[in-house]
């Protein structure tokens, strides 16, 4: 039986040491541990958004310097022949899984990550995320894509879901006085992921290349075996506060806000208000413009300025010999992991901008400058200014970022703390819905104008103004947003109960830090903090070598 002590103290008796009671957390701990907790944990499921570094190789696995086509092959036989190459897009649909089994693992298992706490849940998360890569290998060695997907797609997605949310209610709880910078701190960890992982990947397989080996499955593996110790690491320092902390000299503020509540709303509850459905649609609608952009960025960039990029400001895409659209793909990729520094640094400043703007009037500016961005694409490139593009699509994926970090913190305005993990984890599922409908909007239409004879530096043109009408009705969602009904409040009693972490009456628990304070940037915390901020910087590094290509 566990049980707290009024100063905080944990007897944890009889607890597993997976166990939510093994993580709440004593008198001294410094709460500037659990962010760097979490990065270890989406520093790894982050590179979710680098794979398409594997796409290329593996579409010549069989034929080795060239893809072994077989142009009648149909997606079916595709997934289990062992005598042909796989397409890229085929490939491709790797990005569909992960998204979807993100959000809908996020949803069906965020109400047990609230029970079991983030341990068990990142625990569960780095043996999905890495067993998946393990199984992925085995897909490339034995060369069935069904067993690709079914190991790196699905089981892998589902770690991603867990891995996503486990950290957010803890981190909400742990900084109640900067509820969208810690969120911001931990979720900038997704978006970093490929800066390390992108790379890592291309040394790996440059390392295992051989004449009979285009080298991903030996990087999957070993991959696999990082991310596993450093997932690991991030699980076991997860801590929780015990019921009834707050930092200490912290009390929360008398100003009242009314987009602010001071009460919770049961997790059953919240999909029926329609707060939940019109932030849902927030996140849909922010999210599907960027992902859009993302999945598409390098091609971009070269069908746009084509001979631009390479001195020849008067000769298109189609004019280009195969070497120089060698040359300018190599470029984009610079634009691609721009986007990818942008879009971590947006996760962060969007969130903690949050904290003293509010939550609202940060989604207001996401939206009225996305709008404003997207209609001036077309313009920029109409300029030919490369500076303006890039730095215009930069701020958009910022805003992409930043959406998705300071979502927590505005379900917790909305709903309250004791459920935010489990309400975010049902949210995500407009992820996997934005992950399907922006890719779609910006590749259909790309190739529709293709069969109608667009040039292919006005490819582009219409999709952003279909893309500012989207975001135009993400505008009106989020205007529309007011404060959640009382009657959907849960009694003091109610959450006294469920905060009690065992106590047989609501009145055993007291209110205070129980030596747990605000902390600061000690040794421990300062070396946790140098652990996870050396690859990040590596990373950062990786990718400012390539962006100087660009300009």
């Amino acid at each position: 039986m566990t049980t707290i002590s009024s100063a905080g103290t944990v007897s944890g008796a009889g607890a597993g040491f997976l166990d939510k009671e093994r993580t709440i957390a004593t008198a001294g701990f410094n709460r500037w541990l659990v962010p760097p907790a979490a990065l270890c944990i989406h520093l790894c499921i982050g590179m979710a958004y680098g794979f398409s570094v594997f796409w290329l190789p593996l579409s010549r696995a069989i034929g080795l310097t060239a893809p072994k086509a077989c142009p009648d092959m149909s997606l079916l036989q595709e997934l289990f022949t062992t005598t042909c190459d796989w397409k890229v897009a085929s490939l491709g649909w790797m990005y569909t899984l992960f998204f979807v089994f993100l959000g809908v693992s996020a949803a069906i298992w965020g109400g047990w990550l609230e029970r079991v706490g983030p341990r068990k849940a990142g625990f569960v998360s780095a043996l999905c995320w890495c067993g998946g890569l393990f199984l992925g290998a085995i897909g490339i060695l034995t060369h069935q894509l069904w067993i690709m997907w079914l190991g790196s797609g699905v089981i892998g997605g589902v770690g991603l879901g867990l891995g996503y949310i486990s950290p957010v209610s803890t981190l909400v709880k742990w900084f109640p006085d900067r509820r969208g910078m810690a969120t911001g701190m931990a979720i900038m960890g997704f978006g970093g992921g490929a800066m390390i992982g992108a790379p890592l990947a291309n040394l790996l397989m440059n390392y295992f290349r051989t004449p009979t080996s285009v080298g991903v499955w030996e990087t999957f593996v070993v991959m696999g075996v990082i991310y596993l110790v450093f997932m690991m690491i991030g699980a076991f320092r997860y801590r929780i506060p015990p019921a009834g902390w707050r930092p200490e000299g912290w009390t929360a503020p008398n100003k009242s806000n009314a987009m602010i509540s001071q009460s919770n709303v049961h997790l059953d509850n919240a999909h029926k208000t329609p707060q939940f459905w019109l932030i849902w649609w927030v996140l849909c609608l922010n999210v599907s413009a960027g992902i859009g952009v993302i999945g598409m960025a390098s091609p971009m960039l070269q069908e746009i300025f084509a001979g631009k990029l390479i001195g020849l400001p008067d000769v298109g895409f189609n004019q280009l010999t195969v070497a120089q659209k060698a040359t300018i793909a190599g470029i984009a990729a610079g634009f691609t992991g721009l986007l990818s520094l942008f879009n971590i640094g947006g996760r962060f400043f969007w969130a903690s901008l949050s904290d003293h703007i509010g939550r609202k009037a940060t989604y207001y500016c996401f939206f009225l400058l996305a709008i404003a961005l997207y209609a001036l694409a077309p313009t920029f490139a109409a300029m030919g200014s490369k500076l303006l593009f890039v730095l215009g699509f930069g701020i958009i994926l910022s805003m992409y970022g930043g959406g998705f970090a300071t979502v927590p913190a505005y379900l917790a305005d909305m709903f309250g703390t004791q459920f935010v993990g489990a309400i975010h984890g049902r949210l995500l599922t407009a992820w996997s819905t934005a992950g399907i409908i922006g890719p779609v909007v910006v590749n259909y239409i790309r190739e529709f104008q293709l069969q109608a004879g667009v040039p292919r530096d006005q490819l582009y043109n219409t999709t952003m103004y279909i893309l500012c009408a989207m975001l135009v009705a993400g505008l009106i969602c989020n205007f529309l947003i007011k404060p959640v009904d009382h009657k959907w409040h849960m009694s003091t009693d109610e959450v006294a109960r469920l905060q009690a972490a065992g106590a047989k009456r609501e009145a055993a628990v007291q209110h205070g830090s129980f030596g747990i304070g605000k902390g600061g940037l000690d040794v421990k915390a300062a070396l946790f903090w140098a652990f996870v901020g050396i690859p990040l910087a590596w990373g950062v590094y990786k990718t400012l070598e390539s962006v100087g290509k660009i300009f």
